[in-house]
């Protein structure tokens, strides 16, 4: 997916419900909740925050300086010490730096599939993976299917930067709260709650020589997940949830206003009743100016997640949400002559984390001499997904899903969540 930085590479909604269904690809909230419900709700509310810096950000401009290296090598700016003993980040983020105790760093992040998306950060896997019975499913789309929606009936999963439901099907694609998302959450402005309700009855009883026949309950269970979603459009929790403007202006402001705004959503939308959000944020293919591109992004960064962090722990909810922040690749090591900038490196990536109960306060893994690639315990893509997936409570040793060829399938190859973090 691209955002409004770019890269170097360059069933319809007119069903009696479109008064304030939610369309997930063509099905209705409705249909969405019935799909799902198939794996049960989960009775905790445990959360995922995905936050992807697209383009791939700089790792040894972040986490990871070297600030013995040649100049050529170690870039324009100095580390600085956090309250974790022994552990540096970049200036840029002060902070970060006074709530590293909070977080965890991966200095020897691996597996990169080397292309511009955010397959990978949403489901593990090179996007040619199972292409042909689908591809594989984003983690929200998993964690969708095997937990369903929370009791508030929200949508398990919120994305604004894609993650495809692969081999799962349309009935698990996430949300996305654009415009038309958001439309769908109001009622028309003919239509009230009575109307709407006189709907619903009217759907009913269309339905009433199926459900006569029918001995297996699911036109009964239809009706009660028809109602769910009549109950989210009318209590209008998701679509406030959606509108920051209802935030107070002090908490706003302390995500740095418009900059932080997607990280302020993002923890809303999980108080909404949401599993798994994913957002872009950011421009980060910085074949030329990288030094000044990252001083204009890095102190935003260090407010929106700073606030983030601290506003999760102040409501009771950080040990419940976790959070992953992390790119496609990382940044090549040596310095280029194109104006300063650093090319794509996928040998070595960096990743963030912080919640979801984890031992924090930790960088894991160490690089070599000018960041070039792991050194120490190198951590793949997919053992991150494999601690996301542990903290919501799913055994990713044991956990397999079918195919539509009615293979299982287990969630990921590398299966062993990050013992350091668990």
């Amino acid at each position: 997916s691209r955002d409004k930085h770019g890269y170097c590479d360059g069933v319809s909604r007119r069903s009696f419900l479109q008064v304030g269904a939610m369309s997930m690809g063509g099905l209705t909230l409705a249909g969405l909740l019935r799909a799902e419900a198939q794996a049960g709700i989960g009775s905790s509310h445990k959360a995922i925050i995905n936050i992807h810096l697209g383009g791939g950000p700089s790792h040894q401009d972040m986490f990871d300086l070297k600030p013995n290296a040649p100049v050529e090598y170690r870039g324009e700016f100095n580390p600085i010490k956090t309250n974790v003993s022994g552990m540096q980040i970049c200036e840029l983020m002060p902070k970060l730096a006074q709530m590293a105790d909070k977080y965890a760093v991966i200095r020897s992040l691996v597996g990169s599939s080397a292309g511009h998306s955010n397959y990978q950060t949403h489901s593990g896997f090179n996007q040619r993976d199972l292409e042909n019975v689908g591809g594989r499913p984003a983690m929200g789309s998993v964690i969708g299917y095997l937990q369903g929606p929370t009791p508030s009936g929200a949508p398990p999963f919120i994305s604004s930067n894609g993650g495809e439901p692969g081999f799962l099907g349309p009935a698990y694609k996430p949300y996305k709260p654009d415009g038309d998302g958001r439309k769908n959450l109001a009622l028309q402005r003919d239509m009230t709650e009575d109307h709407l309700s006189d709907r619903t009855s009217l759907l009913g009883s269309l339905d009433k020589i199926r459900r006569d026949m029918d001995r297996t309950g699911s036109m009964e269970a239809m009706d009660s997940f028809t109602q769910k979603a009549q109950e989210v459009v009318v209590s209008g929790t998701l679509a406030d949830a959606l509108d920051v403007r209802k935030e107070d202006q002090k908490v706003q402001d302390r995500y740095g206003g418009r900059d932080g705004q997607n990280f302020l959503l993002a923890r809303r939308m999980i108080e909404a009743g949401v599993r798994v959000v994913t957002f872009n944020w950011g421009g980060w293919d910085t074949h030329s100016n990288n030094f000044t591109k990252l001083r204009d992004q890095l102190p935003k960064l260090d407010i929106a997640m700073s606030a983030l962090i601290e506003d999760l722990e102040q409501r009771g909810m950080l040990n419940d949400v976790s959070i992953v922040m992390w790119g496609e690749f990382g940044r090549t090591p040596r310095v280029n002559s194109n104006g300063g900038g650093r090319d794509h490196w996928p040998k070595l990536a960096m990743a963030f984390l912080a919640g979801g109960g984890m031992k924090t306060g930790q960088a894991i893994g160490q690089s070599t001499k000018y960041a070039e690639e792991a050194l120490e315990r190198p951590v793949h893509f997919q053992e991150v997904h494999a601690t996301l997936l542990h903290n919501m409570g799913i055994n990713p040793h044991t956990q397999q899903i079918h195919d539509p060829a009615g293979r299982p399938q287990y969630l990921l190859e590398h299966r062993d969540p990050i013992n350091e973090l668990i």
